[in-house]
This record gives structure tokens, C-alpha cells and sequence, in this order.
């Protein structure tokens, strides 16, 4: 899975990354503790709100947690921040989403933890090898109910690859570049072969602090190896 991430890229490098226009209301990089609900950047297709008639692709802003249109209240059912490769085409919340509404989400890192046999959360920090943004494979969903406006967004995730197994038993899809525009849509159909493990020799990860086991924990320090902490 993927419950925390970070993100240090400023607005102008995602705009350049992603051949974006930037949106109004990013939010503030660098973010070291990105948790769920937060505000989060977006990478998505064509137009997400009504009177948005702009082409191409748009650096925006959505709640990390999808909404399905059912919930009466955001908060109404479980916090859905990730959604399985291996159902994601079947469950009601994410279905039309992953057909339609794919999105990508930048991030410089994400957060993953072990247990030891003392039930110690002891929390590990997992960038890409070539020290490249990853880029996971989202999908987003618009919500409204009684006034209330609100487009979300969660993670897909799959299957851990071996060496990112030794932490956890699932993953984001991290999508190389030349996969973003099959994602999001811009190539045809065929995206759901791109959900799958990244490749054994693509990501590296380090201890860090378990001072990041608290989401209210912030600052440049949570995610510099624990051995430089003294």
C-alpha cells in the first residue's frame, strides 16, 4: 500500500515534467509528511470541472481519499486512499474511475513500515535508484452533495516486487515516463498492462526516523537516513 509520501518537487518542475498547466490552488512543496486527506498534486487529463474547458493535461489540486458518489458526507465510509491493481476494475468506488478518470501523482518518496517482534513500527523512506520524481498511478473522482464540492483522488497499487517485499506486500504502480500518456488515456486503450510491480533494481529505500510515525511530524529531517541522525 501506500499510506504517506512526500514531495519536494516545486510547482514549476511538475509543470515541465508533465507538459502541465498549473492550476490555482497547489499545495505548498516541500511537504515531507504528505498524509491522507491532505490536498495533493494531480496530474490529470482534459477537464475536471464543469465550465473547465481546457485541453491537455492540468496540475491540480484533490483530497488524497477517494469519495465515492454514494457517501453522504466525506467521511460517511472507509478512507479510500489506494486502490488494488487485482480489483480495481470491479469494485464500485474505483470502477468508472479506472476507466475514465486516471490520473498521476508526483512524489519524491513514500513512507513504508516494518514490524518488529515487540510491535515497533519502525518506518522506512522509498525513493526511485536513478533519484528521478516517481510517479504513481492514480485515478480521481468528483464529489458533491448538499453544496459541498469535491474532487479526490487515490493511489493504485499491486503486488510488491521481490526486494520491495523485504518492507511490504504491496506497492504503488510507479509508471515510467513513457507509460504516463498510455495512463492518462492519450495513447489509445491497453492501460491496464501497466499495473505491475516496477522493476527489482528500481527503487532504493533507508530507515528513517519513527519520528514520521506521527502525521503531525514535518520538516526535511523525517526522511534523512537514521544513521545521520546520531
Amino acid at each position: 500500500m501506500c499510506g504517506r509520501f512526500a514531495i519536494t518537487l516545486p510547482p514549476e518542475a511538475m509543470v515541465q515534467l508533465f507538459d502541465a498547466v498549473p492550476g490555482n490552488d497547489l499545495p505548498p512543496v516541500p511537504n515531507f509528511n504528505v498524509c491522507p486527506t491532505n490536498a495533493v498534486h494531480v496530474v490529470r487529463r482534459g477537464a475536471a470541472q464543469a465550465g473547465d474547458g481546457e485541453a491537455g493535461r492540468r496540475l491540480v489540486a484533490m483530497r488524497w481519499g477517494v469519495i465515492p458518489s454514494w457517501y453522504k458526507a466525506p467521511n460517511d465510509g472507509p478512507l479510500l486512499i489506494n486502490a488494488r491493481a487485482d480489483t480495481i476494475a470491479e469494485k464500485p468506488a474505483f470502477r468508472q474511475a479506472v476507466r475514465s478518470r486516471r490520473c498521476l501523482i508526483p512524489a519524491s518518496g513514500f513512507y513504508e513500515w516494518t514490524v518488529t517482534p515487540d510491535k515497533a513500527r519502525l518506518p522506512w523512506y522509498i525513493t526511485r535508484a536513478d533519484d528521478q520524481p516517481l510517479i504513481f498511478a492514480g485515478i480521481w473522482q468528483e464529489w458533491e452533495r448538499d453544496g459541498q464540492q469535491l474532487v479526490s483522488c487515490a493511489i493504485v497499487t499491486c503486488d510488491a516486487n521481490p526486494v520491495m517485499a523485504r518492507i511490504h506486500h504491496r506497492m504503488p504502480v510507479i509508471l515510467a515516463p513513457a507509460d504516463i500518456g498510455l495512463w492518462l488515456g492519450e495513447e489509445g486503450k491497453g492501460a491496464a498492462v501497466l499495473m505491475r510491480p516496477a522493476p527489482e533494481d528500481a527503487l532504493r529505500f533507508h530507515r528513517v526516523d519513527p519520528a514520521v510515525n506521527s502525521n503531525r511530524a514535518s520538516g526535511p529531517g523525517l526522511i534523512e537516513p537514521i544513521e545521520a541522525q546520531g
